[in-house]
């Protein structure tokens, strides 16, 4: 198959992968392209960090909304690419996957209108961001794509935590989610597939998850050896949802623990400026920023060692494709937008919020 501009990853369900299927799928693509999409997250991250918070904010709105209608259009207009998905457009010279860009869009309007919710006389912000999120959770979850609309859950969860939520709604909460998973397991047969393969004691060695476990385990301390790896040429995706099976082939557990180590300090750090910033809003929206960032390559990174159930995620700026680098290099940038050293308002300021 060829990969468009911005196509991140048609994934494949986790029935047996077999060999000559996978060398006709997983052929590593083209490295110029993934550096141009790199460039275009670096540009894409800077710009984005350079702004204010409240231009950041702007932004973040008007590219919601575009992102919001394009995954609202996608049963119409959308394509699977044979996946059974229907989460591209094809564009003809190239693809796009418009939920990666609706998720620092969500973050961003969610902590918004929580934020307004806590000012006197604020409008009913945590019941629009709830029906906000719920709309999106659904828009994905009929695709289908449980792990983005997990993903959203999780992240307006944080901020909802962050903004003072009780902690016994919020188990109310995760407890309709349980729900919701449970109808999934019902009625989606792709859901019910991934899940009966989770929790099968046995992992088969033909399936995706059968070969990356079998790299990981060849790849031990040190690895094999750059290139000496032989999963890429084996298993489907493995530039993309299971790149860090690949990696901890070819450069064993010492790359993964650095990978792992520089994720958390992204999160860690954010998290540390954020619990020191007086501004609501900018509180919020990083929480959920980081939060997401972070738990997206935990659930990438689970799922490769079969601690998670296929999800079919990137791992942030590692796996393949154009949507998720971009989108990836925009929400990191208004992490740093948030984050920035900037000089602290005074208290009636943060009285009176952002109007």
């Amino acid at each position: 198959m060829k990969y468009g501009f911005f196509h991140p990853r048609p994934w494949h369900d986790q029935g047996p992968a077999h060999p000559a299927h996978g060398l006709r799928t997983s052929c590593p693509p083209p490295p110029r392209q993934q550096a141009v999409f790199g460039g275009m997250a670096l540009i894409a991250m800077f710009v984005t960090s350079m702004m204010s918070p409240i231009l950041v904010r702007r932004l973040a709105v008007l590219g919601f909304i575009a992102a919001f209608i394009a995954v609202a259009l996608l049963p119409v207009f959308g394509t699977d690419f044979g996946k059974g998905a229907v989460r591209w457009y094809a564009l003809g010279f190239a693809s796009l996957q418009p939920s990666e860009f609706l998720k620092p869009g969500f973050v961003v309007v969610s902590a918004w209108m929580l934020a307004a919710a806590q000012e006197i006389n604020g409008p009913p912000g945590r019941m629009y961001s709830f029906i906000l999120a719920m709309c999106i959770a659904v828009m994905l979850a009929l695709q289908p794509d449980f792990g983005q609309a997990c993903l959203v859950l999780f992240a307006w969860g944080v901020m909802y935590f962050v903004a003072g939520a009780p902690i016994l709604l919020l188990m109310g909460m995760a407890g309709l989610v349980l729900f919701g998973g449970t109808l999934a397991y019902q009625y989606s047969e792709h859901f019910a597939r991934r899940i009966d393969g989770f929790l099968s004691p046995d992992v088969d060695p033909r399936t995706q998850l059968g070969y990356a476990t079998n790299a990981i385990q060849e790849g031990g301390f040190f690895g094999v050896g750059v290139g000496e790896g032989q999963v890429k040429w084996s298993l489907p995706d493995a530039h993309t949802d299971f790149i860090i099976a690949v990696a901890a082939e070819e450069y064993g557990f010492v790359l993964v623990a650095i990978i792992i180590t520089i994720y958390a300090s992204i999160v860690l750090v954010s998290l540390s400026r954020l619990m020191r910033e007086r501004d609501t809003f900018i509180r919020l929206a990083g929480a959920g920023l980081a939060c997401s960032f972070g738990v997206q390559a935990v659930i990438n990174m689970g799922v490769a060692v079969r601690l998670l159930p296929a999800k079919g995620m990137t791992l942030p700026f590692i796996s393949y494709g154009g949507s998720s680098l971009i989108a990836g290099g925009i929400a990191l940038g208004m992490l740093l937008a948030f984050t920035r050293a900037r000089p602290q308002k005074n208290i009636a300021d943060v009285i009176n919020g952002y109007r």
